[in-house]
């Protein structure tokens, strides 16, 4: 045994990890990519992927998933978190009206299993090979005394690209303007640290192995596992057929924090209670964990995973075009977001 693997770090493992992830990784390429795995630095050939805009503007964004690594963990399940990070990053993007290049990720542990790295990693490929963006490179860093054992943390960023006179929110957002939403899968990737405590407290004995009736046979943990779905398929086409003003991603801070940032200043939302469907695994949440109101649309999306905002006679074929959208309110004159009651 080297001193380096004494001390923590298993350069053999590492060596392993690449090559049982290099074909999923490859998968994702195409002919603007012209380095990725095993180049100091990812290349992407901008002008063959920009040919024929006009002026793009190139939007980035950095985010992870937060303690539901934990939950993963726990479980011993790797290959839905990769798609997490990658979905969450392309809603994230979406809101600007930009569409996907390529990622790049970020894996730390505290002790590298190969086969564990791989899954994760198969998973942002995963994610990234559905929505037609380049995984071009990354990091896997195994540190030791900094990681729990059996911890790991998991992030990434993302470049995308859209016109600039194509790029959200719209300067024309205004009072009595309609607000869809598209359904959530879960929790997405927020409210983990809030979800696993109700979870510690309330389900100690069977934990993430958990039944409750509510459900509807799944477990907890499968319901938290829930993969944060992508967007992109559904605003594309949104945007193709309405006048599309403004995109909201529901993460953490929920509605109260996250709608207010696509408004023009002075302005807010009225978001109509029982418009919509919410989560069974949110439902299970703010029951057994006693939320108020407040708190839970605070710190989960409620099933509300990305708003839409369009002018009123656009509705109609909005909702033709995604047919799973919910009307759930309207732009108001005055600031703040409110839950209100239909008819208010």
């Amino acid at each position: 045994m080297t001193q380096y693997r004494a001390a923590g770090v298993d350069i053999a493992a590492a060596t392993r990890a690449k090559e049982l992830m290099t074909a999923a990784v490859r998968s994702t390429h195409g002919p603007a990519v012209l380095a990725g795995m095993g180049a100091f630095g990812g290349c992407f050939d901008a002008a063959l992927a920009l040919a024929g805009m006009q002026a793009p503007v190139l939007v980035s964004s950095t985010d992870g998933v937060g303690t539901k690594t934990l939950v993963a963990a726990a479980l011993g399940r790797y290959d839905t978190v990769g798609q997490d990070l990658v979905n969450h990053a392309i809603n994230d993007i979406l809101v600007q009206g930009a569409r996907p290049l390529f990622f790049l990720d970020y894996i730390a542990v505290a002790k590298l299993d190969p086969v564990q790295v791989a899954a994760i990693v198969g998973g942002v490929a995963a994610g990234c090979r559905a929505a037609g963006c380049a995984l071009i490179g990354g990091e896997t860093a195994e540190m030791p005394d900094v990681y729990a054992p059996g911890a790991f943390d998991l992030a990434g960023t993302i470049v995308g690209v859209v016109e600039r006179d194509a790029m959200l929110p719209r300067a024309d957002v205004a009072p009595g303007d309609a607000i869809l939403a598209l359904p959530s899968t879960g929790l997405h990737t927020n409210g983990y640290s809030l979800a696993r405590r109700i979870v510690a407290h309330h389900f100690a004995a069977e934990g993430y192995h958990a039944r409750p009736a509510i459900l509807g046979g799944q477990t907890i943990g499968e319901a938290l596992l829930a993969i944060h779905r992508c967007y992109l398929p559904e605003v594309t086409a949104l945007r193709a057929a309405a006048p599309v003003k403004a995109l909201c991603h529901i993460t953490g801070g929920g509605i109260y924090d996250n709608l207010p940032r696509v408004l023009p200043a002075g302005m807010g939302a009225a978001i109509v209670r029982g418009r919509w469907d919410i989560p069974p695994i949110c439902q299970l949440l703010v029951e057994v964990g006693g939320l108020s109101e407040q708190e839970a649309y605070h710190a989960l999306n409620m099933g509300l995973g990305m708003l839409v905002i369009v002018p009123v006679e656009a509705v109609a074929t909005a909702l033709a075009t995604a047919p799973e959208a919910r009307l759930v309110g309207h732009v108001t004159a005055t600031p703040a977001v409110r839950l209100v009651d239909e008819g208010e």
